[in-house]
Order: structure tokens, then sequence, then C-alpha cells
């Protein structure tokens, strides 16, 4: 048995090791370890409900949006406040524009070199590229001549022996099987999409005031609608959100969509490999096209999936304390309950009791803990998060344009539905739900301008920002989907201070360690029977993984409630220490 282990894995955000044992060429068992401290919570007890949406947006830096998002919904249901449509659809729109910008980053910067390889691209024909691109895409950039500058800069950079971003790839591995041409065209679009992703997230800027971490607001958005003021949202600052969605839209459906069809065909074994164990799918729901208060009119459904039933959507309930509960079994935490116990988000605790080995060390000791991410079950089940489990439950709720656009990729790629439970599956449904949301942004802007031309100009709700209001004690939970799945924050206010605090993040459930009835989270039981060419460069790890877009820095955090620094990251192990 060989045991191979992959610390840090890279190409994420935060801190990942993976360990796996291996037997005749196949992984048998996986260990998801997330090796940083977790304490966000621990921040913001005691203070003002209204501020806590800009201590926990920091948890991360690529999601900077998600976290206010849930954060106000979370203090917005506390106190039964609703806010007014424009500023729903301002919330949809900073959404829509933050997933579109992490799928596509995600798909040509974090994950496409697990499959291209960019070595092969001095080896291509621009001629074939060419015409390669131009029977998949009418995007312009796609000339001959255009290829061959793209060849031309590569060779510059391999002769220079200064390789940058591309160093330490597998090139050259047994499991990469894109033709030359098909590895140039995928590199184009990866300089392409590196600078225009700085393009939509400018809609964050004009919505929130910045990015990252824009302002927020509880009752709505702290930006003020006001055509004729160069100081608020202007005629041409809301135009401009719709030329920059437009942009979106071309680029979603010329370059990244085509892309992602052109690479699937020629993997196409990995439909039927990196399958959670359970089957299971859960997504909380999102984008109101009415209100936050009514799910039924959500672009994205909520609901629960077991099995891989596609014939039946199960409801959820975030405030039933028998439903959603996270354990600390096999984590670096302690419960006053006791460590076999789960506990409901608002009762949830986070007391870090670190018992694992010091750095450096060859394995972790899995018998015992070995992460510092809980691990959340729903009804006792693991579950999935993430675009894969958005897509099929809309799938599954018989919703026209998910059904539409699934059907459209099966056939074209010539594969059945259970494909969808893959490596494969979970990598092409992020870009189909790219599609959608490229659709939607620009629904939302419509709608965004003809409130405004109706005369509704409400950005904020501000009936009940007096806390002398308030009741003695309240409690409430918030929730969104993240680009890497559901996401949701439980808050108990005790005289007008915030006195427990919980976040439950998608890769918390998508990477959480065993639980007290041995069960693997998804990250573990999705590389189970992977096949391994070669130990020393295990590249199918990364494929699988890499699917689920883990974000280890929204799950797990290195300071205390007071501010202060409480741990260090060793450059040589990665490890917290």
């Amino acid at each position: 048995m060989n045991r191979i282990v992959v610390d840090p894995i890279t190409r994420i955000e935060g801190h990942l090791r993976i360990e796996a044992k291996v037997e005749n060429g196949k992984i048998v068992d996986a260990y998801s370890s997330s090796t940083m401290v977790r304490g966000m919570e621990k921040i913001v007890e005691g203070r003002d409900p209204r501020d806590v949406w800009a201590f926990v947006q920091r948890a991360c830096g690529v999601c900077t949006t998600v976290h206010a998002i849930a954060s106000i919904r979370t203090v917005e249901d506390a106190l039964d406040i609703v806010v007014p449509p424009n500023a729903e659809i301002a919330r949809n729109l900073i959404t829509i524009s933050h997933a579109i910008q992490d799928h596509v980053i995600h798909f040509y910067h974090l994950h496409a070199l697990d499959w291209v390889d960019v070595t092969k691209v001095l080896e291509a024909d621009p001629k074939a590229t060419s015409e390669i691109a131009q029977s998949i895409s009418k995007w312009p950039n796609s000339s001959p001549g255009y290829f061959a500058d793209v060849k031309a800069r590569v060779k510059k950079l391999v002769d220079s022996g200064q390789l940058g971003i591309f160093t330490n790839g597998y090139w050259g591995h047994p499991a990469m099987k894109l033709p030359p041409e098909v590895n140039l065209l995928a590199v184009a679009h990866y300089l392409e999409a590196l600078e225009w992703q700085k393009e939509i997230i400018k809609v964050h800027t004009i919505l929130g005031g910045k990015n990252p971490h824009p302002h927020f607001l509880v009752g709505g958005m702290a930006s003020p609608i006001n055509l004729d003021d160069a100081g608020g949202l202007n005629a041409e600052r809301l135009a401009y959100i719709k030329h920059l969605l437009k942009q979106a839209h071309k680029f979603v459906n010329e370059v990244y969509v085509p892309d992602l069809m052109a690479i699937a065909s020629f993997y196409k074994d990995w439909g039927a490999i990196g399958e959670s164990k359970f089957k299971n799918y859960l997504a909380y729901g999102d984008l109101p096209t009415d209100n936050y208060r009514n799910p039924s009119s959500f672009k994205w459904p909520g609901g629960i999936i077991l099995n891989g039933d596609l014939s039946k959507v199960h409801p959820i309930d975030l405030e039933n304390t028998s439903e959603i509960q996270e354990f600390v079994y096999k984590a670096w935490y302690d419960y006053s309950v006791g460590k076999d116990k789960g506990l409901h988000p608002y009762e949830g605790e986070t007391n870090i009791h670190y018992t694992g080995p010091e750095p450096p060390y060859e394995y972790l000791d899995v018998e015992k803990e070995y992460s510092f991410i809980k691990t959340p079950r729903w009804k006792g089940m693991p579950m999935e998060v993430g675009p894969l489990s958005r897509m099929l439950i809309g799938y599954a709720s018989g919703k026209e344009e998910y059904k539409e656009v699934i059907d459209w990729a099966l056939k074209t790629l010539d594969v059945p539905v259970n494909v969808l439970f893959s490596t494969l599956g979970r990598t092409a449904a992020r870009g189909l739900e790219t599609k959608l949301l490229a659709d939607w942004g620009l629904e939302f802007i419509d709608q965004l301008l003809a409130n405004i031309k109706a005369g509704d100009t409400r950005m904020a709700n501000m009936e009940k920002w007096d806390p002398s209001t308030w009741p003695d004690e309240a409690k409430g939970v918030g929730y969104m989907e993240a680009p890497r799945g559901g996401l949701a924050h439980w808050i108990v206010i005790k005289n007008q201070k915030t006195e427990r605090y919980q976040m439950v993040v998608p890769t918390t459930w998508n990477a959480g360690p065993r639980d007290p009835k041995g069960q693997m989270s998804p990250y573990e039981s999705a590389l189970l029977g992977t096949p391994i060419a070669d130990p020393a460069n295990p590249v199918e790890i990364l494929r699988t993984i890499h699917s689920f877009d883990p974000c280890l820095a929204c799950a797990v955090h290195l300071y205390d409630k007071h501010g202060n620094h409480v741990g260090r990251i060793s450059i040589d192990t990665g490890c917290a220490i």
C-alpha cells in the first residue's frame, strides 16, 4: 500500500492537505485536512449586529461579498426587516457578477492546468487551432496570426527558463489527453481571461463603492440611486453596469462554455470518476425575483437531493435544530456536550483544542483528530454543495432553463445523465451555471432600470435601525449561494449585542473530516476509486479536489476575538503551528 500526501494543495484559497492510500493503482481511502485555525465567530461576539458583516466579510479575500450578504440577511431575519426591491436586485447583481468572475477564474486559472499541458503548445499548428476555434465559437480573436502570437509568447517564456505561473506543472503526464492545438486554444484564453475578469468585478465597485470588500447595509444597500448626482448611482453608472454584463454574457458564451465543452470531449472517462459516495446534494437557494422572504421566487431553488434521486427534491429548514448540525468528532475542537454530539449553529461552539502532530511530520494520525474544519450534517447525512448541487436541484425541480442547458450539454457530449455525478460533471456544472448567470444578470439590470423608470428609487429600509426598538433577545439565520455552494450564518442577539454567531460555509460541508458514524464528507469520498497513473505526480487527486473549488480561508481563521495573531504558517510545511 502506498500513501500519497499532497500538502499544500495549490491553486486554491487557503491551506489544504490530502492524504490518500493507493492499492493496485487506485485510491482506496482518503483524508482531507485543513491546517489553518478557525475562530472568526469569536471575533464578533459582543459587537453591534449591524457591524458584523464588515468583520465576517474579511473571512476571505476571494469571496469578498458572500459573507457580508449572508450576515446582513441574518440580522434582517432576526429583526424582521424587509429590504426594498431595488436593494434585493443590487445584491443579486453583486452575487451574479462575483459568481461569473469566480467561475471563469476557477476554470482557466485554478483548474485548467489539471487538464491542459502547456508544454504541448510549442507543438501546435496555429492554423489548425484557428480552425478549431472558429468551428466552436464566433469569438473574434481566432485568426491563425493571433494563435501564432500566443505560441511565440509561450516559446519566449520557455526559452527564458523563467516559467513563472507555469512552473512545476504536471507537464507530459500520461493522464493529459488534449491535442497540441486545443492546448494552445486553452492557453490563449487563459491569458485573455486574466485581462477580462477585472472588468466584470467593476460591478461591485459601482454598487458597493469599492472592491474587494464592498459596502453593505442592514436594511438594504448603502449606495443611493440618484440619476442626476455624480456621487450616486446615476444613469451613466447604471448604463455601465449593463455594458459590463453584456461583455460578460459574450465572454461566457463565446469563450468559456465553448472551451469547457471542447476540453470535456477529450476527458469523458472522468464522467465515471469523482462521484461523492452518498450522492447527497444541498442548496439553500438564492437570487430572489420577488423578495428574499419568498423562496419560490428564487432563480437558484433550494432543497436536498438524496442518493442521486432526481425524481424528488426534499425541503430544508435551517432553523430546525434537528436538521443541520456540526460535529467535531475528528476536528481539533471541543464541545461542552462531548465530541460525539452534534450542535445546531444556534447552539454552536468554537472551542479550539489542537491535539495534532508538530510539523514537520510524515502522516496525520487519522485515528485521532486531523483537521481544523468541523463536520456539518443534514439529518446525520453528508451533503455536497456547490454549482453541481444547484444545477441538479434546478434540474430535478423541473426548472425549464436548467433542463434546457443540461440536456444540451449531455447531448453535445453524447453522455448519459449519471455523468453529472462526477469530477467531469462538477466541472461542467460550474460552466453551465455561468451561462445561466450571464442571462440572469441582464434580466436583473433591466428590472432595476424599469423600477427606477417607474419612480421607485428606494435602496434601504431604516425603520428598525434604532436598537432601542429591538427585542431583548432575537435570533436569525441568513443564507445565500456563494460560488462554492450554500453559505449560512446564524446569530443570537441579546441586549442589542451579538451573543452567539456561527458560520457554516461551503468548504465546511465538502471538506469536513469523518463524523462519529465514520461517514466521509464529499472531498474524501469523491477520491475513492480514483486511478493514479504515477503516485509521485498525482494530478488525478488535484482534478477531483479542484472540481469542488476549495476555499479554506472561509472555513478557518487565525485570530482571536481581540484581533490578536495566535499562530503562524510554516512556509516549509503549510501547517498551522
